[in-house]
């Protein structure tokens, strides 16, 4: 638990020295509590879609996703994976230094209380309790994903059909199932490998969460 706080930390004090805040009112400043439901509002290349999060379904999940908005940790992430008929993936920040710190800030899996559903966002995941950043927008109902682990911790509830859909897709999955961005690359060496290999991705301009 300690070592998850000095991370925390860690993370809080270097997304203030590249976002904006000094250091000091980041490390005086306690954590607000999450709200049992909240929107965050995403502006990307291809228009605006809101997601609402409701913590109830997934605590865990709900808590570090309004912790990353916080931080505008999502600010100018592509989607790297725009599977058709599948899922939009997202998630690994810009800087590959900020990557990296955040990759050992696991969190324990929350019970999967809703389905994998068309729209439903679910965190990305290795085995258990291994979810950070990573998370996917399911682009079909992806029912078979519930009996496996992955909860769902929000929905796109704006948005859906004339932004998600349409996010550029023709680079498909990633290595070895598709020739599209490795995420070991993205996460190494962040955007200008993207910008340099795939030029076409979609991305986040902003997340922000939206007043109530």
């Amino acid at each position: 638990m300690r070592n998850l706080r000095t991370l925390w930390i860690a993370a809080v004090l270097l997304m203030a020295g590249c976002g904006g805040g000094s250091k000091e009112e980041a490390r005086k400043a306690p954590p607000k509590p999450v709200p049992d439901v909240f929107r965050v509002k995403f502006d990307t290349s291809e228009g605006p879609f809101t997601v609402e999060v409701h913590k109830a379904w997934a605590p865990e999940g709900a808590e570090r996703f309004h912790r990353l908005v916080e931080q505008k940790y999502y600010d100018n992430a592509r989607f790297f994976r725009v599977v058709r008929g599948f899922v939009v993936q997202f998630g690994i920040n810009e800087n590959p230094r900020i990557s990296e710190l955040w990759r050992n800030m696991t969190i324990k899996d929350d019970p999967v209380t809703q389905s994998n559903l068309r729209g439903y966002l679910t965190y990305a995941m290795s085995g258990p309790n291994t979810r950070t950043t990573q998370v996917f927008i399911n682009l079909k109902d992806n029912t078979r994903l519930d009996k496996v682990g992955f909860a769902p911790f929000g929905k796109v509830v704006e948005g859906m059909e004339d932004v998600v859909d349409r996010l550029y897709l023709a680079y498909g999955d990633g290595p070895p199932k598709g020739h599209g961005p490795d995420q070991t690359q993205i996460e190494l060496k962040g955007n200008q490998y993207l910008e340099d290999k795939f030029p076409r991705l979609d991305f986040i301009r902003t997340a922000r969460i939206e007043n109530p």
